[in-house]
């Protein structure tokens, strides 16, 4: 980690939605980082303030999320938090476009920022579907794709985020650790593939088949 880091104008936190981890990663990484180094997360969900004081450098300190499957959607969103320095967030903006992403720039912090704020309401209503056990998900992602053009359904965009991702998100919810709840209702369907192994397209199985 000392060589990975030692000379770094840029270091990108991609590690799963996890705050525990994610805190004693920056508190690890703060001895580290050399004075230039800007750093950024690529959470897909958590905000930067949360982090900010855990990382040693709060104004150099703000969100990078690339969108999956960036070479078919090359974006990527950038978003400060109160305590970011305007010149690192700009840096940022330039470092996307010189990697050939599109930046997608928040002016304020969003939980799940803009792409997510549209995406997770649709996964989160065929989740709804499939733990009440409304449909299934191939009927639900047919519905989705026949009814709106769209390329994909909501378990299809599960299986390329991945589910331990999707169990993350959906335990992050307080609501997740009451019985009855819908959070908790999808929690429980979702450990049972978390433990065979069936963590998406990644793996070659999630809800769907993969060769």
């Amino acid at each position: 980690m000392e060589k990975a880091l030692g000379d770094a104008d840029l270091v990108i936190e991609s590690m799963a939605e996890d705050p525990k981890q994610k805190i004693e990663f920056y508190q690890k990484a703060a001895s580290l980082l050399p004075e230039k180094t800007v750093l950024v997360t690529n959470s897909s969900t958590l905000l930067p303030s949360t982090f900010a004081s855990y990382t040693g450098r709060p104004e150099k300190y703000l969100s990078l999320h690339f969108a999956n499957q960036i070479w078919r959607a090359n974006t990527a969103e950038i978003m400060n938090h109160a305590g970011t320095d305007p010149k690192y967030y700009d840096e940022v903006v330039e470092f996307a476009k010189q990697i050939r992403m599109i930046p997608l720039c928040l002016h304020k912090e969003q939980p799940g920022y803009l792409l997510n704020t549209m995406l997770v309401p649709l996964l989160n209503s065929g989740l709804y579907l499939w733990a009440n056990d409304i449909a299934d998900p191939e009927t639900i992602d047919l519905t989705w794709r026949v009814g709106t053009g769209a390329s994909m359904g909501p378990f299809q965009f599960c299986d390329v985020i991945g589910i331990t991702t999707v169990y993350n998100v959906v335990a992050i919810n307080p609501e997740a650790n009451k019985p009855g709840t819908v959070h908790y209702l999808i929690k429980q369907k979702l450990q049972p593939m978390i433990d065979a192994g069936h963590l998406g397209r990644a793996t070659g199985e999630g809800f769907y088949k993969y060769n």
